[in-house]
């Protein structure tokens, strides 16, 4: 029965690494706030090499439609913004010498729609992922069968690691569906 556990354990720890990616990349998803999550993959360029931009500076949010940069040197006031510019997120930073803000536009309906189509194939990519899962922990059931574990405790097995599939599943379309009221609230 060890085994079996094993193969659940494993299960249940690759199903649980699918929601933790798919909370990461639901944050990146912008929904009208001004998050620092969202300047997350801007790269500067700093002495030459390209650096994620919270590599060069603090980012902080002033208030729900603000993001505020604050460079650790002055220097690279002018690099961020052209790196955020560069990024092309729909952003206009503006440079007053000391730190950069960003005011975060309000979005549009069409981008609205975009957004929860974007996160809803985020939430797809997330099932399929369990999906896998569960078909790997499938298989390796069906080999312990063949190595001599008991058919009873092998339809157990399946049926626990099916319970633990759902229940993944239902977690992922709790998270996209939060995620669309979220995006669509003006």
């Amino acid at each position: 029965m060890s085994d079996i556990k094993t193969v659940l354990d494993n299960a249940k720890a690759s199903m649980e690494k699918a929601i933790s990616h798919l909370e990461m990349e639901l944050q990146k998803v912008r929904a009208g706030k001004a998050n620092p999550v969202m300047l997350e993959n801007v790269m500067v360029d700093y002495y030459g090499s390209k650096v994620p931009i919270s590599n060069t500076a603090s980012i902080n949010t002033q208030d729900a439609r603000t993001l505020v940069i604050q460079p650790w040197e002055k220097s690279m006031l002018t690099p961020i913004e052209k790196a955020i510019q560069m990024a092309n997120l729909g952003f206009n930073p503006q440079n007053d010498g000391v730190i950069i803000r960003i005011i975060v536009p309000p979005l549009t309906e069409e981008r609205r729609k975009e957004l929860t189509k974007a996160a809803k194939n985020l939430g797809e990519e997330a099932k399929i992922g369990i999906r896998n899962t569960r078909k790997d922990a499938m298989e390796q059931i069906k080999k312990l069968q063949k190595d001599g574990l008991a058919e009873d405790a092998a339809k157990d097995g399946e049926a626990k690691v099916q319970t633990l599939t759902d229940s993944h599943v239902t977690k992922v379309d709790k998270h996209i569906e939060q995620k669309e009221k979220e995006i669509m609230t003006v």
